[in-house]
């Protein structure tokens, strides 16, 4: 018993370094475009939002190719179907290009305590995706959780002071916008996830996201802006930082968590999972220097408690029927912004 108990500890000692990493993802960002911004070449900054994604992709793209070079086997190659394929492809172009793209551009016009909480809408996103088409077992804690966490979201957004674009008879700025449609879009690649790829090995589902997402967003970047968006991207004052920035918190952050989930139970995760929001908070803080405003303040508030009565919903869930964990490359999709 004791030898499980430290088992236990460490996985959430995993899982929770695993969250601080990740949870800091959105203030590193800035911040490296913000050094960028003080080295410039010609009047450009060579760590713009969109070299950021892109180096870091293939940065990521390469460290993952090393670390799971043994899953790709051509006998487990022929294992997957063709939908398999079809499905990867298309969970990797909106998971790995579409939405990062979004958030980065919030990322670039809003603040990231913005981007941290609004982002939290894809918690009960993904649990009424989960009640509808996969049956979810939930109770009144966990829909009462849920419609804290979407009441503390609108409260971030319909609090902040004026001066966004009016939509609708409201306020809302175009971060906050596009930080909703990404949480949308990743729900929704989380349900797809849970329904056709739990069977796929983490590390060919891995390594082939970050391939066909960074193959993705170059494409549509030169077809929308042209070759010249990415002049600066063999700078190597650009790859040093992204080496760093996709050792740690992409590569390594996932590491970590798969460490973790390796060694703890679903509820264990989900707790860990949680902590995500205030990491990211804190991150803005210390990083950037952005301390919360009013708005963010009460519909943070709001958001935690509302993440607190969905962990004791989940507990008593898990309490009455012995539930299965995810699977490792369910939880990869729906782990929180890893930065790209």
């Amino acid at each position: 018993m004791q030898e499980q108990q430290g088992f236990q500890l460490s996985g959430r000692a995993y899982l929770m370094t695993a969250i601080a990493i990740f949870g800091t993802a959105n203030a590193v960002t800035k911040r490296i475009t913000e050094i960028g911004a003080e080295n410039l070449i010609d009047g450009r900054n060579p760590i713009s939002f969109c070299n950021v994604l892109f180096v870091g992709n293939l940065c990521a793209l390469i460290l993952l190719s090393v670390i799971y070079q043994k899953q790709w086997r051509w006998e487990t190659l022929k294992k997957i179907n063709k939908k398999s394929w079809l499905a990867m492809t298309f969970v990797a172009i909106i998971g790995a290009a579409i939405v990062p793209t979004m958030i980065f551009s919030a990322l670039a016009i809003t603040a990231v305590n913005n981007v941290v909480l609004i982002g939290q809408i894809d918690t009960p996103l993904v649990l009424f995706l989960s009640v509808l088409f996969l049956s979810a077992k939930v109770n009144r804690w966990v829909i009462a959780g849920a419609i804290l966490a979407f009441f503390g979201v609108s409260l971030t957004v319909l609090l902040q002071p004026s001066g966004g674009t009016e939509m609708t008879g409201l306020m809302i700025g175009r971060g906050e916008v596009l930080v909703l449609v990404a949480a949308v879009l990743k729900a929704f690649n989380n349900l797809i996830t849970k329904i056709t790829l739990e069977d796929i090995p983490l590390g060919i589902f891995s390594t082939f996201r970050m391939m066909i997402g960074t193959i993705a967003f170059f494409i549509a970047t030169n077809v929308l802006y042209g070759p010249h968006h990415f002049m600066d991207v063999a700078t190597p004052f650009l790859w040093r930082w992204m080496f760093i920035y996709s050792g740690i918190i992409v590569v390594g952050g996932q590491l970590l968590w798969l460490s973790g989930l390796k060694l703890s139970t679903a509820s264990e995760v989900s707790l860990a999972t949680a902590f995500n929001p205030l990491v990211g908070v804190l991150a803005a803080y210390f990083v950037l220097g952005d301390a919360p405003t009013t708005a963010q303040y009460i519909g943070g508030v709001v958001i935690l408690i509302g993440i607190a009565f969905n962990q004791v919903g989940v507990q008593k869930i898990n309490a009455m029927k012995n539930i299965a964990p995810p699977t490792q490359t369910e939880m990869s999709e729906s782990v929180p912004f890893k930065g790209v």
